[in-house]
């Protein structure tokens, strides 16, 4: 049996940091993982941020509220769930998802978690496990099951390297240069055969 894991941002919703970035004019958090690699360096980065301009939260909430699932992508992930098992594996936080897993009809999601002070100001975060995404589809594959991943950032990569079958979707040029061999996607009509053949 396989399980389909998922990435969450720029595979089914848009990319919460750059829609902050927007709604703030604070141009320097429209950097993602789709920039940086190292995570623990991202998030540093974002964090420092934050606390320049006395954000928390509440304010990043307040635009997480606004933000929609990518269009297509509620029918995709349905059309998905008929046929097989899904997870979404994500390395956003669950003060973050909560309100767009309801819009996506509340799917399984693992991730991470951040340290809110008692003023709302966002002093830290904590991993789910170290390396979650790589970690989570080994934890998968040692009871049992065979994993398809697919996701659109560095941090996607050794998930989809490490499962049976994978897939790039709406990544960057310069990813799918970097890694040829990983089938790219852009349209979930097209990805959706892809992992149906895989399951078949």
């Amino acid at each position: 049996m396989d399980i389909v894991c998922l990435d969450l941002e720029g595979v089914l919703v848009p990319e919460i940091w750059i829609a902050f970035a927007h709604k703030t004019g604070i141009l320097e958090l429209e950097r993602t993982t789709r920039d940086e690699p190292d995570y623990d360096k991202l998030m540093s980065y974002r964090l420092a941020i934050l606390k320049e301009h006395g954000l928390g939260l509440k304010e990043i909430q307040e635009t997480i509220a606004e933000i929609e699932p990518l269009p297509g992508a509620g029918e995709f992930l349905d059309r998905l769930r008929a046929i097989a098992q899904v997870i979404i594996i994500s390395d956003t936080f669950s003060q973050f998802a909560g309100p767009l897993m309801e819009k996506l009809g509340y799917p399984t999601i693992f991730c991470n978690s951040l340290e809110v002070g008692e003023d709302g100001a966002v002093e830290g975060y904590r991993m789910r496990c170290e390396k979650s995404k790589y970690t989570t589809v080994r934890a998968l594959q040692s009871i049992g099951y065979g994993t398809v991943a697919c996701g659109d950032s560095h941090n996607d990569i050794a998930m989809i390297q490490a499962s049976r079958a994978g897939f790039l979707f709406r990544s960057t040029e310069q990813i799918k240069a970097e890694y040829p061999d990983i089938p790219a996607f852009e349209e979930y009509t097209e990805l959706f055969d892809a992992i149906r053949e895989v399951l078949a």
